[in-house]
């Protein structure tokens, strides 16, 4: 998605949530933070960006947004269960009302035959209200390119998640 669209998906989206009341914090591990400065590229952000975590490392996955470190053993950094706690975790260290966690690999190096270059693990929670997960397979459309796909399906999830 080109990022002129993220914008303009980012003024729909900060619009909706600042309407209902809603804050939203992010957890980021592939993008790096490019969820929340895409949001933030946004005038008026600041009325709905609560914060966010940028936890590219195992390390700063567990220290941060408080992830199990024998999850990220058991199932990988890149997996359904480690997107889910860090979006729980972005929660429970915030004063957010929505989050939304990404982990991913986006080339071009890094993949393996199971998780393939292109893999991304989404999850965003509602405090008190929904949970949702959804793993996708960008293949290898380059690293920017997945990264800007996987900011989109960010939006995507908290969309599905505010109400």
């Amino acid at each position: 998605m080109m990022q002129s669209n993220l914008i303009e998906f980012a003024t729909v989206l900060l619009g909706d949530c600042r309407t209902r009341g809603l804050r939203i914090a992010t957890a980021e591990s592939c993008t790096g933070g490019l969820i929340a400065a895409t949001l933030a590229a946004v005038p008026g952000a600041s009325a709905v960006l609560e914060r966010g975590f940028v936890t590219y490392s195992n390390e700063a996955k567990a220290d941060m947004l408080g992830v199990p470190p024998e999850l990220i053993r058991q199932y990988g950094a890149v997996s359904k269960e480690v997107a889910i706690a860090m979006a729980e975790g972005a929660l429970a260290h915030s004063r957010a009302d929505v989050a939304v966690a990404v982990t991913g690999i986006a080339g071009p190096d890094g993949g393996t035959p199971e998780k393939p270059v292109g893999l991304v693990h989404l999850a965003a929670a509602r405090r008190g209200g929904a949970l949702v997960h959804e793993e996708k397979r960008f293949g290898e459309l380059g690293r920017h390119q997945i990264q800007s796909e996987t900011v989109a399906a960010a939006f995507e999830l908290i969309r599905q998640v505010r109400d």
